[in-house]
């Protein structure tokens, strides 16, 4: 028998989503990531979870260089062939270089909302034995939100970060929060005890 063990899951926090010279940086999304200086938020959370020998993961949604992946009818992705976002192999789908990424760490590629649909996510989370699942990111009300709904309905305990997530403005994102709360345990960076089941 295997010990359970838990990951923590960092969403969607690539350059062309949080980092300043993204396509986001000079919008909302990006006023938000600063705002609740979500870059190194992330970074402390990251550290406290290597150093409490937690799994980390990284998800980022990328499609291949002509967007055979990419939904076209889709609102929220259509527009990104036209603004050469996602597109993987480039900068904008590198996790943005505040956060550490090691190579054992988990890799997941998406090309939907949730992080779950056709990736290799639940084949890693099943490879390492893993029973919980941290998670914070962008954003709250599309990753997070699906993190937590579809790892909640695949029997995974759910634990949201919601000082290292942030939405397109504070009412979306308390909304969010709200939303999934049901599902999930919602606790804080500074607070919060990693630790595996």
């Amino acid at each position: 028998m295997q010990t359970p063990r838990a990951i923590y899951l960092v969403l969607d926090m690539e350059n062309d989503l949080v980092h300043d010279d993204g396509p986001s940086g000079k919008g909302p999304m990006g006023e938000q990531v600063r705002k609740r200086q979500l870059i190194s938020k992330t970074a402390t959370a990251i550290a406290k979870a290597r150093a409490a020998g937690i799994l980390v993961g990284f998800v980022r949604v990328g499609f291949s260089s002509e967007y055979q992946e990419c939904p076209r009818s889709s609102p929220i992705f259509a527009g990104a062939p036209k603004g050469g976002m996602f597109k993987l192999g480039t900068w904008g789908t590198e996790i943005h270089p505040g956060l550490e990424v090691r190579p054992e760490d988990t890799q997941v590629v998406k090309h939907r909302v949730s992080p779950f649909y056709s990736t290799s996510l639940e084949a890693a989370l099943r490879a390492q034995h893993v029973t919980r699942i941290y998670c914070s990111g962008v954003s709250t009300q599309a990753v997070v939100q699906a993190t937590i709904r579809d790892g909640h309905d695949r029997d995974y305990e759910m634990i949201l970060l919601e000082d290292g997530c942030a939405a397109h403005s504070d009412a979306e994102h308390d909304n969010s929060v709200q939303s999934v709360s049901r599902f999930c345990t919602v606790d804080k960076i500074d607070t919060v005890v990693f630790a595996h089941p």
